[in-house]
């Protein structure tokens, strides 16, 4: 019988995983952390924040180049960070690059009162895409609307299926608190998972779908975006899944160390690296993903050492 997690009992997640791996990632320290890096799976350091946010749009640029009108390529982005989306935008106009061939795809939405929120909600990951950065793209360069993937609850199959049809080069996310990249969360503690967590080879068949928040995501949101008013945070999104994932090229985590926290970098870095699938760490399935990139602004490495404030 695995440990009950010590922040949500009644779901599965990194507080449940065995002492030896969370003491090992926690005296992980900034060289260490560098040293994990193996083939499959890089790590990278940024020195300013400036320099990080930059390397993070030119993702976007970079995979919209690779789109031609026979081969429409293009990159899956998150709402967290955000910072890099109105970067995106003035390096496409003031190189007046010709991006009509690519493509994007919003890694999830909220769902609220069984549907997908209006892009109008101010807390619609959508509405944050095209206000900070799709709106502000010279309309004679932008891809047409048909090329923004964006989820809702009416097209959740053929959101997945455009994976198949266009090369998504580059799937990019940061990490939350409860070690998930878009809302890939860890399940609930309930039926036959109530002993165990879903093997990785299960928890990998889930493609985009509506999934119910784990408390710890809630909390998060509501620190980062609401703030830290709970109860108007949504319980349930849409999100990319694993299926999609593992049909992009490349998976590209960018780590601020605002998002999470240092143990938090520093344990799915380790489970990665030393190939230790486990879904109540959903990040960690991605130690079987065969291009996995982890970038880190130095100054938000921090350490796992016990200080008073």
């Amino acid at each position: 019988m695995r440990k009950i997690s010590m922040v949500a009992p009644g779901w599965w997640d990194y507080t449940t995983l065995d002492g030896s791996i969370l003491n090992d990632a926690a005296k992980l320290t900034v060289e260490s952390l560098a040293g994990l890096s193996r083939p499959g799976f890089k790590i990278s350091y940024y020195d300013t924040l400036e320099e990080f946010y930059l390397a993070e749009a030119l993702e976007y640029i970079i995979s919209w180049m690779k789109a031609t009108s026979n081969d429409p390529a293009g990159i899956c982005g998150p709402v967290g960070p955000t910072e890099q989306l109105p970067l995106v935008a003035r390096i496409v106009n003031d190189l007046e690059l010709d991006i009509r061939n690519g493509h994007f795809w919003g890694m999830d939405e909220w769902y609220v009162d069984g549907k997908a929120v209006s892009p109008r909600h101010p807390l619609s990951f959508a509405k944050a895409d095209m206000d900070l950065c799709f709106s502000k793209i010279d309309k004679k360069l932008r891809m047409p609307e048909e090329n923004l993937h964006f989820l809702n609850h009416e097209n959740i199959e053929e959101y997945s299926s455009s994976f198949d049809k266009y090369n998504c080069v580059v799937m990019q996310g940061g990490q939350g608190e409860v070690k998930h990249w878009a809302f890939n969360d860890p399940p609930k503690r309930e039926g036959k998972y109530i002993d165990a967590p879903p093997s990785p080879q299960e928890y990998r068949k889930q493609g985009a779908r509506i999934v119910e928040l784990h408390p710890m995501t809630i909390i998060q949101n509501a620190r980062t975006s609401g703030g830290g008013v709970v109860s108007n945070i949504p319980a349930k999104a849409l999100t990319v899944g694993p299926v999609e994932t593992w049909k992009s090229g490349k998976v590209s985590i960018w780590h601020a160390g605002s998002h999470d926290n240092p143990f938090g970098m520093r344990l799915t870095s380790l489970m990665i690296s030393k190939k230790i699938p486990d879904s109540s760490v959903p990040m960690s399935l991605l130690a079987d993903h065969p291009d996995v990139h982890f970038h880190f602004y130095r100054g938000g490495i921090g350490t796992c050492e016990a200080e008073m404030h």
